[in-house]
């Protein structure tokens, strides 16, 4: 919230190299064009080897140390195979991914989604937002809240948010018991009980991945030393959010003496608290030997909490991020922070090259809450997969005091398949063509899409199968007829004229909007 290594001088050419023309063709290969004779080619679409087939895509996986063109498929909402030129015959549904990078299914491990209708607050409040409106069109298949809860009001953030959620949504605990809000909330040392928050994270290990201390304004280390206490009871990470700068606690100390290796420091580029050396603009105090004591360095964009003032000489002096993290709230998404993709190009306009960048949306924030599983896609694992686009031109991005820094690449979100379906389509590429009727693919939707598809029926309930039966059926009009061979041809009424074909004048009334007199003149007079 608000409140190693050195950059590599071939970064441009790495990004040159890897980037490709966008194609933006999906299709579903016919039965009848697989390679006749093969099991796979000949087998009923239910027996195919996979369900799901992402080809000819460039796959990012930092955790394998994979940067090279390879065929994703997906079985049962895991990675079965990597390899190159895997058969398209062999998938139900085959998309064409060409151009394309392929990464595991972004993480990003500082967000506030415990929404509610509180005024001014994080925990069940105005403050935070949704997940799933800025997570899946971004890749982002993995968020973390971080410390917008506490011991206290964590259960009703779980059954409101996290057991509703598309987004997998995990959660960092509070060290106050009520969470994170305004005004004296979050300085309530009487509310900080290692203790409890350790205990309550205990009971629900892989959903809450670590600890929270945040805005502390006092002179005291008490919450720090509660945090800590909390996290050592729950063997989980310590993620801190430093407050106010104060001469009592200085940033050196925490990370010398205080923190833990494997805790996270976020707002590593904010300059509020010490992290820049007023003199030299490099890292300040105690920053280098944080690194060096295994303490990971968390971006934390939020409202003004990343200025390139600050990141840019910490950058050229080779202190880069563990992970790259949004921070994202009400209040910056509209913003410089904007979205995960926003602050990851930021990276890129700084000279970091792409496989590091996306590193530190991976397998790095995985690391860093314990949770390996996440992050990769190895043969066997989670099949959470974003297709991202390079785009080229020139861009602009803004740091969270307002100033912009100029750009030349911009990461697009093509495709987000989460547990080895699609949740996410920018442009169509795995959807049928609406002129054309559902194939075969489409009858086996279920298995690797949760997107509307053509033919793709929902899971009705007993009562919901005898509403249907007593609806009446009304007559349907498709775009096309199906002869008897199996030859699909478009109506005429759905043909689309030609590019710059005159238009024929049809004697139709306008569009009421471009009345001369608006239709409610002829409305009534209001009662008074």
């Amino acid at each position: 919230m608000d409140s190693k290594f050195l950059v590599r001088a071939c970064a441009g050419l790495s990004l040159a190299a890897c980037t490709f023309a966008p194609q933006l063709v999906a299709q579903t290969t016919p039965r009848s064009a697989a390679a006749p004779g093969t099991a796979a080619a000949n087998a009923p679409m239910e027996a195919k080897p996979y369900d799901l087939l992402l080809k000819g895509g460039h796959l990012i996986d930092p955790k394998n140390k994979v940067d090279a063109i390879r065929d994703v498929a997906i079985k049962d909402g895991k990675v079965a195979k990597i390899a190159v030129g895997i058969p398209s015959s062999s998938a139900i549904k085959t998309v064409n991914v060409a151009g394309l990078y392929v990464t595991p299914g972004l993480i990003d491990i500082h967000v506030h989604v415990f929404w509610g209708l509180k005024k001014s607050d994080y925990a069940g409040g105005d403050w935070a937002i949704m997940p799933d409106g800025f997570t899946l069109r971004d890749g982002v298949t993995t968020v973390v809240d971080a410390g917008s809860s506490g011991w206290r009001n964590f259960p009703e953030f779980k059954e409101r948010v996290i057991d509703r959620s598309q987004t997998r949504v995990l959660a960092l605990l509070n060290i106050v018991g009520a969470g994170m809000g305004s005004g004296p909330i979050e300085q309530n040392m009487k509310d900080m009980d290692g203790e409890k928050t350790g205990e309550t994270a205990l009971k629900y290990p892989g959903v809450v991945v670590g600890i929270k201390s945040a805005h502390f304004t006092g002179p005291e280390w008490f919450p720090y030393d509660q945090a800590l206490k909390a996290g050592t009871v729950a063997h989980i990470p310590v993620m801190i959010d430093f407050g106010s700068r104060r001469a009592e606690r200085p940033l050196d100390q925490l990370l010398e003496n205080k923190l833990r290796p494997g805790d996270i420091y976020t707002h590593m580029y904010s300059g509020l608290r010490g992290e820049q050396d007023p003199e030299t603009g490099g890292p300040g105090k105690g920053m280098w030997e944080g690194r060096k004591r295994g303490i990971y360095f968390d971006v934390g964009h939020g409202g003004a909490s990343f200025n390139f003032s600050v990141a840019v000489p910490l950058i050229k002096a080779g202190f880069i991020p563990d992970s790259i993290s949004t921070d994202i709230h009400e209040d910056n998404v509209n913003e410089g922070l904007k979205d995960q993709l926003t602050t990851a190009d930021k990276f890129l306009a700084m000279g970091l090259p792409l496989q590091e960048v996306i590193a530190e949306m991976t397998s790095h924030p995985a690391i860093e809450i314990q949770q390996p599983q996440l992050g990769n896609l190895s043969v066997g694992s989670i099949a959470d997969i974003a297709v991202l686009n390079v785009r080229h031109g020139d861009f602009g991005f803004e740091d969270g005091s307002g100033a912009m820094m100029k750009g030349h690449e911009r990461l697009e979100c093509e495709l987000t398949v989460m547990s080895g379906k699609f949740v996410y389509d920018l442009n169509g590429r795995a959807a049928l063509p609406w002129d054309q009727p559902p194939g075969e693919a489409e009858k086996e939707a279920r298995k690797w899409t949760l997107l509307r598809t053509p033919g793709m029926q929902r899971e009705l309930t007993p009562e919901q199968q005898a509403s249907m039966a007593r609806r009446p059926r009304w007559p349907h009009w498709d775009p096309y007829e199906v002869g008897p061979n199996g030859k699909v041809t478009l109506k005429a009424a759905a043909k689309l004229p030609p590019a710059g074909a005159k238009k024929a004048k049809l004697d139709v009334p306008p569009p009421a909007a471009t009345w001369a007199t608006p239709p409610f003149d002829s409305w009534p007079a209001a009662r008074k």
